[in-house]
């Protein structure tokens, strides 16, 4: 298999909550990734602007960023604003070594509103949002494709786009030569939905995969007390493969190596680094990739 393994600088420091792991440097971020058996890191709020400051740290590591999330506001019809955003950010990601661009639709998100409980508030989409957002989508698509890169749609928790209805609605609608899919097994079982059902229908389009698992205790605490996902977050909702207890993770693999997949598995298991030590967890990941894997 072509496959290789990256880990999201979230797991050091929040993008949603950059007060959590605020005290760690991009360095130490970086040099704990490489330690702990990773070539690939996505993109992340704490990382230097600069394109020649980043490249340097990465380099000196021997670091790819494999991937870097953008939002899109297709949902708020904010479509030539998140074009031209777009283009940049191909731009500045194709020289740091990525070749798939992960976008979330943003335009009515709540998973960063830490006020905001995530499920009796989780956004619904009406059929002009829906419409746009593949129609953006689309375009975005052929933006990539242009670039020798591939768009990758990210489902995430609070945005509208979690379902496995409302998934299969979306990769319906949009260029299946052009748009791909982020899979990401986390935010999948948040929205209830099992993730390995998901990656078999749509392992074709599946381009970039997130890997994390959910500890069921915070879960269903979010889901009783009507908890915010970053309330989530701060309690160890995630974790990552091989440590929670709720994806089905033979499941999961026996897809990957019985398929022709080529490209980056990636932990992403946000988790606060005052309690769950980020070496600690990435080595334990990195482990239980290796005997699952193989590699």
């Amino acid at each position: 298999m072509k496959i290789q393994y990256g880990c999201a600088p979230i797991n050091w420091s929040n993008d949603d909550l950059p007060s959590l792991g605020g005290e760690l440097t991009y360095q130490q971020c970086l040099s704990e990734m490489a330690l702990a058996g990773f070539t690939g890191s996505e993109g992340g709020i704490k990382y230097p602007k600069e394109f020649d400051v980043i490249k340097k740290a990465i380099d000196l590591r021997g670091i790819t960023i494999c991937n870097m999330w953008f939002s899109t506001e297709f949902t708020l019809f904010n479509n030539e604003d998140t074009i031209q955003r777009f283009e940049k950010h191909l731009d500045y990601t194709y020289g740091l070594g990525a070749r798939v661009v992960g976008a979330g639709e943003c335009g009515v998100t709540i998973h960063g509103d830490e006020s905001m409980p995530l499920f009796s508030n989780r956004p619904v989409l009406d059929d002009s949002q829906f419409e746009n957002l593949a129609s953006g989508l689309n375009e975005l698509g052929k933006m990539a494709q242009a670039k020798g890169m591939k768009l990758c749609f990210h489902p995430h928790a609070g945005t509208g786009i979690e379902t496995k209805e409302e998934i299969d609605r979306l990769m319906a609608m949009t260029d299946k030569e052009t748009v791909f899919l982020l899979f990401d097994t986390g935010h999948l079982t948040l929205a209830g939905e099992n993730p390995v059902e998901v990656l078999e229908q749509h392992l074709d389009r599946v381009a970039h995969i997130h890997i994390k698992d959910v500890r069921r205790s915070v879960y269903e605490a979010v889901k009783e007390q009507d908890r915010s996902f970053l309330w989530g977050v701060k309690n160890g909702m995630f974790t990552v493969p091989g440590d929670g207890d709720m994806v089905d993770w033979d499941g999961i693999f026996n897809l990957i190596k019985n398929s022709s997949y080529e490209g980056w598995i990636v932990v992403e298991a946000e988790q606060d680094p005052a309690k769950a030590d980020p070496l600690e967890y990435a080595i334990m990941a990195r482990k239980f990739l290796k005997e699952k894997l193989g590699q």
